[in-house]
Order: structure tokens, then sequence, then C-alpha cells
């Protein structure tokens, strides 16, 4: 399972969010380049970024963003604001190794779909859910889409993954988030990359133990070092197979 060490940013800071909502971010004082080539350092393969200013049209951290993909030394996963063919190619075009599409799938899901199929491996659907429907327009507007209806729609669309993030978790509530996780997995054809779930160590083992879950998203809990990222790695790793002895 790959663990996905996780930046959002905003203002040209790095912040986490309360349940999705912008108006009250908290603001995390890190070096964003140094932390990103940290994630690198302690043996990351990938990490994530989010835009949270290009949801909201603002461009104020493409130079971040690029000097981040240039520098890292590992490829970056792209989301945020991702709402036509031309800035998604762009940004494949500055060197993202995967972008993130949200509310443009449910808008244009043809579109989608030929962009998975025209730039494999570098198209990531994501799934927002808020009370057990999907969320649209950059997570302000719930659909009218189950989660399952909704993978479901997008049948053998060759995307390089699936995330999944259940806006409505919190601490107390996690074992229906995991619940939910698992469920979508399921019924997913691509891998499925668990988001907002994971609180320690213990959340990984559990992950990745559930069929067709390929990977995490990890944020908050490695910005306040209640997860360290080498044990996180180490963690995901595949448990050794056993080894018949013989005489």
């Amino acid at each position: 399972m790959i663990i996905y060490p996780t930046m959002e940013l905003l203002n040209g800071h790095c912040v986490s969010l309360d349940r999705g909502r912008l108006d009250e971010p908290s603001v995390w004082h890190v070096n964003i380049v140094e932390t990103a080539r940290g994630f690198a350092a302690a043996g990351a393969e990938w990490m994530h970024l989010t835009d949270f200013d290009a949801v909201e049209g603002r461009d104020v951290n493409a130079g971040l963003i690029e000097e981040i993909i240039r520098t890292v030394g590992i490829p970056v996963q792209l989301g945020g604001g991702m709402r036509g063919r031309e800035r998604i190619e762009r940004w494949i075009d500055r060197g993202a190794g995967r972008i993130v599409v949200g509310s443009l799938a449910a808008r244009e899901p043809h579109l989608v779909r030929e962009l998975a199929k025209y730039h494999p491996d570098q198209i990531v659907l994501a799934v927002d859910v808020w009370q057990g429907q999907v969320v649209t327009e950059d997570r302000r507007e719930t659909g009218a889409f189950s989660p399952e209806g909704y993978i479901e729609a997008f049948g053998d669309a060759p995307f390089a993954g699936i995330i999944v993030t259940d806006i409505d978790s919190d601490i107390d509530r996690l074992e229906a988030s995991m619940s939910l996780i698992s469920r979508l997995a399921g019924v997913a054809r691509a891998p499925v990359i668990a988001s907002g779930v994971v609180r320690s160590t213990d959340d990984i083992a559990r992950l990745k133990y559930i069929p067709n879950i390929a990977g995490a998203l990890v944020g908050r809990a490695l910005l306040s070092k209640t997860v360290d990222l080498g044990e996180a790695l180490r963690v995901a790793q595949p448990a050794p197979e056993p080894v018949a002895g013989f005489q």
C-alpha cells in the first residue's frame, strides 16, 4: 500500500481543513518545500498536494507547486480546481505525476473518461462523500449521487486511482468512515486511495488488509507528529509471505 504524505495549500501556507471548511483552516508553520523534500528523504514514493486557492479560482500557488514538482524528487499527485482539459494538461506538461479530478467528473463524465484513456495512469477520480451522498462543486453542493452508483457509472474507465474522502469523518465515527471506504473499494474497478481516516499507524495497518485499497493520504497526522512517516511506510509494506522450512 502506498502512503501519500499530503499537504494542502491555501494563500501560500500549508493548512488542514475541518470537514472541508475553507473558512476555518488550521495553519501549519512549516517550510513547504523543505517539508516535501523531507517526505522523499524518508522514503515516500509519492506525495499529494491539494491547491485550495485553485478551487476558488486563484492561481497564487502555481510557482510553489512547480518548485515542489521540480525539486522534491518524487512524483506529485495534484488536485484542486481542475475544471477543464486545458488546466489538467497544462499541469501534466509541467511535470505533475497525476491529476486529481473531482467536480469536473460530475459535470463532464465523458471528458474525464477520455482524459483517463489519453493519459494512462495519470488521472485520479476524487469521490467526496457527505452524509451518504457525493459532494460536487468543490465540496459545496451535495449531488443526487450515491457514492456506489457514482463509482459504478464510470465502469472500467482506466483511472490511476479513486480517492475516497468521507468529509463528515471525525475521530468519534472512524469506524463508519472505514466501513464506507471498504464498501466503495468493493465496487470500484480502479484501486482506491483512502483519505481522511489515518490518525495513527494502527489505521494504516487496518487499511492495508482491505481488498482494493492501494494507498492512503496522510496529512494532518504527519504534520502534528502523531504519525511518523518512516513508521507509516514500514507498516504499509505487505507482510512477508511465510516460507516453508526444509529439512
